[in-house]
């Protein structure tokens, strides 16, 4: 469930840097008290709208069965990949300015006393972690099927623990862990999740006979790495590894590659040109 511990940890710590970012704001402003107590409630709906949809994913599980419910996980373990492609570009592209941007909207709501726009800064930044969380979650549950809960939640809480050691280290500015290493490998950890969620989507359409295998198997790697191991398993969970890949499996799983190159080519900030002195 090393899966699990990752996304939790990963995404507890970027809520936890949002939640940073504007509680040291707050503090330095005249009427950090009452601003504080609003942000609390900014948090506190921003947690609850991701349990909302957390509830109601997991209703929609239990609702559909047969076809529906094969199309449904297959729905979610895509939407699970796409997301997290979208988040690691989303962060490339808004990483540099995420601070001051949060501090805007934060001083538009304050200097207005428009507190509830400040609560709705707040508890959309926090719902879109938590949403995101929750679907990343509900992906890796679809993906390991049979998994026991306890072990699940337990990974979960264990990731949750690990953001809050985590956050306490990048505070201190570098000395131990820098933000921008914390990103660059989460971020690379993330893509390699993406692409074994795509793997299981792929494998579904195959199963659904939605998409040919080509060739199925391709080869055998087993003897190498199996991936029915524990070992194997877990590689196969993190990265998308199969023992016996099918070719549709691999063209799709390249061509994700191309196309997460392409994203974070276009999403990466250039540097300022200089400009040559006559």
């Amino acid at each position: 469930m090393g899966d699990v511990l990752f996304i939790v940890w990963r995404e507890s710590v970027e809520a936890l840097l949002v939640v940073g970012i504007l509680y040291a704001w707050l503090r330095r402003q005249p009427d950090a008290a009452r601003g504080l107590r609003w942000l609390w409630l900014g948090v506190g709906v921003g947690i609850g709208l991701a349990c909302l949809l957390g509830a109601a994913l997991m209703y929609a599980a239990q609702w559909f069965d047969g076809n529906a419910g094969d199309v449904f996980q297959l729905a979610m373990v895509l939407v699970a990949c796409a997301l997290i492609v979208q988040m690691v570009v989303w962060m490339r592209r808004h990483g540099r300015t995420l601070k001051s941007e949060l501090e805007h909207d934060m001083r538009d709501s304050f200097e207005t006393a428009n507190w509830w726009g400040m609560v709705s800064v707040v508890a959309l930044a926090l719902a879109r972690e938590g949403s995101e969380t929750v679907i990343f979650l509900f992906g890796l549950g679809l993906q390991q099927r049979g998994v026991d809960q306890l072990v699940f939640a337990g990974s979960a809480l264990a990731g949750f623990g690990l953001a809050f050691a985590t956050f306490h280290l990048l505070q201190l500015g570098g000395r131990v862990l820098s933000w921008r290493g914390f990103f660059r490998v989460s971020e690379a950890l993330l893509l390699l999740l993406g692409g074994s969620l795509l793997v299981t989507g792929v494998e579904k359409l195959i199963a659904l006979d939605w998409l040919p295998a080509l060739v199925d198997p391709l080869w055998d790697s087993s003897r190498l790495l199996d991936d029915g191991t524990r070992v194997g398993g877990i590689v196969a969970a993190l990265t998308g590894y199969r023992a016996h890949p099918a070719l549709m499996v691999l063209l799709l799983y390249a061509l994700y590659w191309l196309v997460v190159r392409r994203l974070l080519r276009s999403a990466t900030p250039r540097p300022p040109q200089q400009v040559a002195s006559t």
